[in-house]
């Protein structure tokens, strides 16, 4: 299982009226870590053939982060077969390794061109 882990810094843009990170920006830090790691792990022919979408979205709040708490994000693909996989995060406190947010997306790979959904091919597979 290949994992992927970058680190973000909370900004005032992420605050929401409760004075803590917003739950909808938590989502977009789901999708935007998977996004970059698809981009890692592709080669340019890859994401010219095919794209990403999301079918489903289950996220847990376990915590809360406010301005300046850092953010160690981690993603990994459990599952991918047909033409969905399974991909999980987590997001922990980098000072106390608390864990904030656990998601898990179902994506489905479609082909660029048609936006019809498309088997996944061994070498995507084989990329996580």
């Amino acid at each position: 299982m290949e994992i992927y882990e970058k680190e973000i810094e909370v900004t005032n843009d992420d605050i929401d009226d409760l004075g803590h990170v917003n739950n909808v920006r938590y989502l977009q830090w789901v999708q935007d870590i998977a996004g970059e790691h698809w981009q890692l792990r592709s080669d340019e022919a890859m994401r010219d053939r095919y794209i990403w979408m999301v079918i489903s979205h289950n996220i847990h709040y376990k915590g809360q982060a406010f301005p300046g708490d850092i953010i160690q994000l981690k993603t990994f693909v459990t599952k991918a077969s047909g033409v969905t996989s399974l991909r999980k995060v987590e997001m922990y406190l980098k000072d106390s390794g608390k864990l904030l947010v656990t998601a898990e997306t179902v994506w489905c790979l479609l082909d660029n061109h048609s936006r019809k959904p498309a088997r996944m091919p061994q070498e995507i597979i084989d990329l996580f």
